[in-house]
């Protein structure tokens, strides 16, 4: 056989072995069925079910996006094992328990997996109003955080803000209306 004739094969059968997986994973990237399910990392799938009904309360889909479909659930959950004291951990899940028992009661319902927003809210909306409130000492801080995770989500700060990747001049002394449609600018 010929050395370069050789030569030629073996670099051909090379290049298939690296771009046949290649060509392979951008055809299966055009797949829009994205079906990806959270996994809480530090509260259970129940105490998760809870904290997604929660933070949708909070923040419902209006003309923007609520609080879950821009995955503020995972930044609180994150949030809750990598950065919270014990003792703040602890308030939290005491909080979404108590939170499912009165949503529960209220909603004669079984199943935590049965709750929907609108049997959460009642109960979000009486632990952030309600003095008298018991077994819900962290409600106002979940509150706090979700609109937090909110503001800081991509989406708020390129869709909901005035938002130009590439800033040009500075005008000190323009009008916001004109500058920005009335937005706040986005960092």
């Amino acid at each position: 056989m010929d050395r370069r004739k050789a030569l030629m094969q073996i670099g051909m059968s090379m290049g298939y072995v690296v771009a046949v997986p290649t060509f392979m994973s951008v055809l299966q990237s055009c797949n829009n069925s994205k079906t990806t399910t959270w996994i809480p990392q530090f509260l259970t799938p129940d105490e998760g079910v809870i904290l997604i009904g929660t933070v949708d309360s909070i923040l419902p889909k209006t003309d923007t996006l609520s609080a879950s479909e821009v995955n503020v659930h995972v930044f609180l959950d994150s949030f809750a094992n990598e950065v919270m004291p014990p003792n703040q951990q602890d308030q939290f899940k005491a909080t979404l328990n108590q939170l499912a028992v009165n949503a529960l009661e209220s909603s004669k319902k079984e199943n935590i997996s049965d709750l929907t927003v609108e049997d959460i809210a009642p109960e979000m909306l009486k632990a952030l109003t309600d003095k008298k409130a018991k077994g819900v000492p962290f409600a106002k801080k979940i509150r706090d955080l979700t609109i937090w995770g909110y503001k800081c989500t991509e989406y708020v700060g390129e869709q909901v803000l005035a938002y130009d990747s590439i800033p040009g001049q500075y005008i000190a002394c323009g009008d916001l209306d004109e500058l920005s449609g009335g937005k706040a600018w986005s960092i």
